[in-house]
């Protein structure tokens, strides 16, 4: 009997222990699969910040490209212009070159209308010699035909000086024609240049209108930067420390304030065919290292972008292909007058835009702002 029950009481411990050894298998291979399945969420994100990171480097190249086109265009008209000034220039000394041969012409035909009285008073006196002395009539009137000869040739050859300035004349005035369609040309280039000018200075005002416009909007209810026009919320009334969670209790303001800002935005259909993207942006102070805070900052920024994902608003005003979230650490602390951060200033979430081609039109702004 004893026999027995030892044998059951063994029986009963090898069962115990091989449902203790399948509950164990079981946990450890919950435990495998959990951390397999993190392993795979943790290797999608790390992909999808590589192909976002991919796709900013390709848009900043791009836009590189774009500024030196169009520094190359600007260096192009330069040249342009000063080519044709230097064409100018070589038509003026041309000119004046022209100019001082007519003075010389005028002498030499002053010179020979000198001769012509000269030999005029000649003549006259021949003459009188003739009436005087009839005796002498015969040489007389030889010396009269040899002079009348020679008036003869100073004739032809004043008519000849005659026929040269005028050759010089019809010179001189297609000098002047080709000097004033030159410089109508360049006056039209100088005109059309200007005009250029003012389009570029108009593109690049456009975000100083969008400032003024949303200042104009928005009033007193929501504060923007004066410079960026950029929207502020201090982190501590959005989030825990430490945390990337919103609080409740902020939702709603938030939802406000956004609901304004963008409004504004995309209210007037010149600004919203304008809009790039709307860029949410978290920032920290710089207590703690700079990758802790930054992975800190970019979690509060998706989780403003994810929270405003959800307003009806959104969906309305189509926008959701702009919203774009972005973390910047400490790198764009807030500091005061005396140089010293402001670390509450600091840690907070922005909401700005940026405009179709805003480096390229700044950098275009900066080149005329020079010039």
């Amino acid at each position: 009997m004893l026999s027995k029950n030892k044998k059951t009481e063994e029986a009963n411990f090898w069962l115990s222990y091989a449902d203790l050894m399948a509950g164990l298998l079981f946990v450890f291979i919950l435990l495998i699969g959990a951390i397999v399945v993190k392993s795979t969420i943790l290797k999608y994100n790390l992909a999808s910040k590589e192909n976002s990171l991919e796709s900013s480097i390709e848009m900043l190249l791009l836009r590189d490209k774009e500024v030196q086109k169009l520094k190359n265009l600007l260096l192009t008209r330069d040249n342009e212009l000063n080519s044709t000034k230097k064409e100018l220039l070589i038509s003026k000394n041309s000119l004046k070159l022209e100019t001082q041969e007519i003075v010389n012409l005028n002498n030499i035909l002053l010179s020979q209308n000198m001769k012509i009285d000269d030999f005029n008073d000649k003549i006259i006196i021949m003459q009188n010699l003739l009436d005087e002395s009839n005796s002498t009539i015969s040489t007389q009137n030889t010396k009269l035909e040899d002079y009348s000869n020679k008036v003869i040739v100073l004739s032809n050859t004043l008519t000849d000086k005659d026929n040269s300035l005028k050759l010089q004349d019809e010179k001189v005035l297609k000098l002047l024609h080709a000097i004033e369609d030159k410089e109508t040309k360049y006056d039209t280039l100088i005109a059309k240049l200007q005009e250029q000018k003012a389009k570029i200075k108009s593109l690049t005002g456009i975000k100083i209108k969008v400032i003024a416009e949303l200042k104009r909007s928005l009033g007193k209810n929501v504060a923007i930067d004066t410079q960026s026009g950029s929207l502020r919320l201090a982190s501590n009334i959005l989030f825990e420390k430490n945390s990337a969670v919103l609080k409740p209790s902020s939702e709603v303001e938030l939802k406000k304030v956004f609901i304004n800002y963008i409004g504004a935005l995309t209210s007037k259909p010149y600004i919203k065919n304008q809009l790039e993207s709307i860029v949410i942006e978290g920032h920290t102070d710089s207590d703690g290292g700079f990758l802790l805070n930054l992975n800190l900052s970019q979690q509060r920024a998706y989780a403003v972008m994810n929270y405003l994902l959800t307003l009806e608003f959104t969906k309305k005003s189509k926008i959701k292909p702009l919203l774009v979230a972005s973390g910047r650490s400490y790198l764009d602390a807030v500091y005061d007058t005396n140089g010293n951060e402001d670390k509450q200033a600091s840690r907070r979430i922005e909401i700005k835009f940026r405009l179709k081609n805003d480096d390229a039109m700044n950098e275009i702004e900066r080149i005329l702002d020079y010039e």
